[in-house]
């Protein structure tokens, strides 16, 4: 049986909530991407600016990444609650504004790693839900698109590193690191978009009518008339997730971030402290990351419809193992760019093909699987970013580079989990 990605027919008829959900929900991706580039480029004007090293820096990165952790958790309660994954998508958009401006107005260390540690209570907020979100929308459409939703997130991102590389030699560190407060108005515009289009997702349908006259239960409706939402689980029903796909699509994400989160952590300071790269190049082989990263975005959704995930991916992880080579083995800063570029075309899809497939695991408890596999991003994160960081400070950022070069191949061995060649994953019967 065909999962639900492949087994609708594509003249199906979606409905107008899913559509304005859909554009909804791809701006919450796109303002989660610029923030998350703003900060993390402006990691070496912070560094100068509060007087730390690379080794202050792993520490507060490993803690975002447990607060992102419990961040995820929340997530999982709040989308079995009233408000579904939209109201925690909303609420993780929210404190992700108010962390941006913490980030850059702390006049010490400690407020910067306060701010830092809301920042990825929200951070965690909004990867569970965002997802959680974009799953459902793919079930009603019938078709792969979570590939094309993590675009969206490449392109915010590529903005707010092209941001840093134009602003931040011209725009002032000192009092505020204005170039992060451009995340604020991004992060709360998506949250009032996804508060109005979100799509309902777990927790229980607000009735409109009460009940009918017969004194059976009325069926649900939007507040506006519109066609509801089909919930991802029944009201009231604890979920069931077999954990065994889950661990195995988890490895596939571990995999992934380790190497996403040594690019996007370390790939400026790489670039200053081990090519000697000028500032204005320093960003730019994150952005180079994120570009290439939205192409593959964009045309993996036709690739999944054509030769399935599972090929896809291993393809992926062979390109992105030799842009790794590169990365490691050059000196000169324009191919180390390049290299970061080829790392983003081969893996930018394994993040969105594994919720893709987390989104088949178990019928009618999406939003479950969704929020266990995400707390695998934060393994693959603490892996990448934090051991690249600290055998950075120890020998330098390139042996560090050793570590994603070399445990991303476990990609290729396992990538048959996110279903077979002809595209088919875990089945499940169309919502």
């Amino acid at each position: 049986m065909a999962s639900p990605a492949d087994a609708l027919p594509r003249s199906l008829a979606v409905p107008v909530a899913a559509r304005r959900a859909r554009i909804a929900i791809s701006v919450a991706f796109a303002a989660q991407g610029l923030s998350y580039a703003l900060t993390l480029n402006s990691l070496p004007v912070l560094e100068r600016r509060h007087g730390v090293g690379t080794g202050q820096v792993t520490l507060v990165i490993l803690g975002v990444c447990l607060v992102a952790a419990g961040g995820t958790v929340l997530a999982d309660r709040l989308a079995a609650s009233a408000s579904g994954s939209r109201g925690g998508l909303v609420a993780g958009l929210s404190v992700l504004a108010a962390a941006l401006v913490g980030v850059a107005a702390a006049p010490s260390f400690a407020l910067l790693v306060g701010a830092f540690l809301l920042y990825g209570l929200g951070l965690g907020l909004v990867d569970a839900s965002v997802n959680m979100q974009a799953v459902a929308v793919q079930h009603r459409y019938g078709r792969s698109l979570l590939a094309g939703f993590h675009g969206a997130w490449s392109f915010g991102g590529i903005a707010g590193a092209l941001l840093v590389a134009a602003l931040a030699p011209r725009w002032p560190a000192d009092p505020v690191v204005a170039v992060i407060l451009l995340g604020t108005p991004a992060a709360v515009a998506a949250a009032v978009l996804v508060r109005r289009a979100g799509w309902w997702s777990g927790g229980t349908v607000a009735v409109a009518a009460g009940t009918a006259a017969d004194g059976t239960e009325a069926a649900p409706v939007a507040a506006d008339g519109a066609e509801p939402p089909a919930p991802t689980a029944e009201p009231g029903l604890r979920a069931v997730v077999p954990w065994r796909p889950v661990v195995m699509l988890g490895l596939v994400v571990v995999a992934f971030y380790i190497v996403d989160s040594a690019v996007s952590a370390w790939s400026a300071l790489f670039l200053a402290q081990d090519v000697g790269a000028p500032t204005h190049v320093q960003p730019l082989g994150y952005a180079a990351y994120l570009g290439t990263t939205l192409l593959s975005r964009v045309v993996g959704d036709l690739g999944v419809r054509r030769v399935g995930r599972a090929a896809v991916v291993r393809v992926g992880a062979v390109l992105g193992t030799v842009g790794l080579l590169v990365v490691m083995l050059t000196h000169d800063a324009w191919l180390v760019v390049a290299g970061f570029g080829l790392v983003g075309l081969g893996l930018g899809v394994v993040p969105p093909l594994s919720f893709s497939a987390a989104g088949d695991v178990a019928p009618g408890h999406a939003d479950a699987v969704v929020a266990r596999l995400n707390y695998f991003n934060y393994v693959g994160v603490v892996l990448g970013g934090v051991a690249v960081g600290a055998v950075g400070s120890v020998l330098t950022l390139r042996a560090g580079f050793v570590v994603p070069a070399v445990l991303v191949l476990a990609v290729v061995l396992v990538a048959g989990v996110l279903g077979s060649p002809g595209g088919r994953g875990p089945t499940q019967p169309p919502r």
